[in-house]
């Protein structure tokens, strides 16, 4: 087995990881490199396989274009595949907010199958299998997304969900769990749509899965309406796209109050995704979390005043 990496610089991360997908669709690993300074730093990704199955090195560095900084190969050992089970450890997301604290809000425990159950009480298990699809609720946007939900509970909003760029459907099962539905969850990728069914049969839970195409097709409707409910965990370029593209919930039959949870964000793009929102859709910043260089975003249209998060 090799590991064919490429190191790129932070702040072009999300450009290079959206042109790598398209060569390596079955997902690739994603590991944080901080400078010495404590800026920035750089990215890197990884994708295994044997040598005729990896990417060719010319592709590679056309994705990376100036933002590569170095390519590099290495073997792995032959018990690769019981080592990379000791990188999926369970998760667990708990609420953070004091309103979601003083509710009694379940826990969300993310973990892979060979992980057996927590004995804590009032926490609400998701099993992903990390091997299916990309995403698995350790990188920090899905977190983030995972504890605005918590909060969004702790307002008592229920309703359908739409989860956009679904990957896994850790998302759309954590909004089954926690009471939301109808579910759809969304993706280009046949693999994840794969995926997301095989893991809400594994999860016991109803979601509706379908491939989805952000840059041409219109957001569906959910048992013939919009869903009040939209999940986004994307990069920036698909977040401003969605906001252009989203019809505007204050049309008839648009639902009385919309909410929005948008990941994928650096914390210098925040700002320019929760405007973007703000011009479309006439959304409001209800919170903002960030975790390291990342941030996630509670956007809704109901008259409330803006909380930040701890």
């Amino acid at each position: 087995m090799i590991r064919l990496a490429l190191r790129v610089r932070r702040a072009e991360s999300e450009r290079v990881l959206a042109d790598l997908l398209e060569l390596a669709p079955d997902g690739v690993e994603e590991v944080e490199l901080p400078s010495a300074d404590g800026g920035a730093g750089m990215v890197e990704y990884a994708v295994y396989g044997a040598p005729g199955e990896l990417p060719d090195l010319p592709d590679l560095q056309a994705a990376a274009a100036g933002a590569l900084v170095e390519i590099s190969t290495s073997e792995v050992p032959d018990d690769w595949s019981e080592r990379w089970r000791q990188f999926h450890r369970p998760v667990l997301v708990e609420a953070q907010s004091a309103e979601a604290r003083d509710g009694q809000v379940p826990a969300l425990r993310v973990r892979p199958p060979w992980e057996p159950p927590s004995e804590q009480a009032h926490v609400h298990e998701i099993v992903i299998d990390p091997a299916q699809a990309f995403g698995t609720g350790s990188h920090a946007t899905t977190r983030l997304c995972l504890e605005l939900l918590l909060d969004l509970a702790a307002e008592g909003v229920r309703g359908a969900v739409i989860d956009v760029g679904s990957g896994s459907g850790v998302l759309a099962i954590a909004a089954c769990k926690m009471g939301h539905g109808p579910v759809l969850a969304l993706d280009n990728d046949r693999e994840s749509v794969a995926a997301i069914a095989d893991n809400a049969v594994r999860n016991d839970v109803q979601i509706e899965a379908r491939r989805f195409d952000l840059r041409h097709d219109a957001l569906p409707d959910v048992d013939g309406a919009a869903a009040p409910i939209v999940l986004a965990n994307l990069l920036r370029p698909l977040l401003l796209e969605l906001a252009e593209t989203m019809p505007p919930f204050d049309s008839v039959g648009a639902p009385r109050r919309f909410d929005l949870i948008a990941s994928g964000l650096l914390c210098e793009q925040a700002d320019e995704v929760a405007q973007a929102f703000a011009r479309g859709l006439g959304l409001r910043e209800r919170a903002r979390r960030e975790r390291g260089e990342w941030a996630a975003l509670w956007l809704t249209s109901a008259q409330s005043r803006h909380v930040p998060l701890p």
